[in-house]
């Protein structure tokens, strides 16, 4: 869980780069100013449940500089930390759901769901709010409204892609004595 081999350092490298790519050009607006729907951390929570915390807290860390950095108006710390945040209590978390072992059938996928649960909420109702409240001084109402917004569509964007991308690697992996030598 906390080696960092040459296949973590590309998968950070790919999936922080999907994280941009699906994070800026595939968010669908939402009625709450500056929150969008976000679809990006199905992969997140999928890649930092099979690479670990150190993957995951990277692939948000540089997936979202990039995503504000592209849009202009500077870097949103406090949201780009609650990625991170999200990615490393993912890959903390997601352990249980042995997808690094092949082995995701339906207990894997609410093992997966409650930890994206728990890391949705503490990453967007509880370090993002407090830090744009710290950091920015922000109104403590706005930045709870947009933070409970955020979480709950990224709880079920999350719940969606995570599970669907869980279940498709699973299924692509040979099963153990699966190839005989002919």
């Amino acid at each position: 869980m906390w080696k960092v081999s040459v296949k973590t350092i590309v998968a950070i490298g790919i999936g922080a780069a999907l994280f941009f790519v699906l994070g800026r050009f595939v968010a669908i607006p939402s009625p709450i100013p500056n929150v969008t729907i976000s679809i990006q951390y199905g992969l997140l929570a999928f890649m930092a449940a099979l690479f670990g915390p150190i993957a995951g807290c990277l692939i948000g860390l540089i997936g979202h500089f990039l995503i504000d950095l592209s849009w202009g108006w500077g870097i949103w710390w406090s949201w780009v930390i609650a990625s991170a945040a999200f990615g490393f209590l993912m890959g903390l978390l997601g352990n249980r759901t042995r997808l690094a072992f092949g082995q995701f059938g339906w207990k894997g996928a609410l093992n997966f769901n409650l930890a994206q649960l728990i890391g949705h909420v503490g990453a967007w109702l509880v370090i993002a709010p407090v830090l744009d409240i710290l950091i920015y001084s922000e109104p403590a109402n706005k930045v709870f409204l947009q933070g409970a917004v955020a979480s709950a569509s990224n709880v079920v964007t999350t719940a969606i892609i995570g599970t669907i991308l869980c279940f498709a690697w699973a299924a692509a992996i040979p099963d153990k004595g699966s190839l005989k030598k002919e």
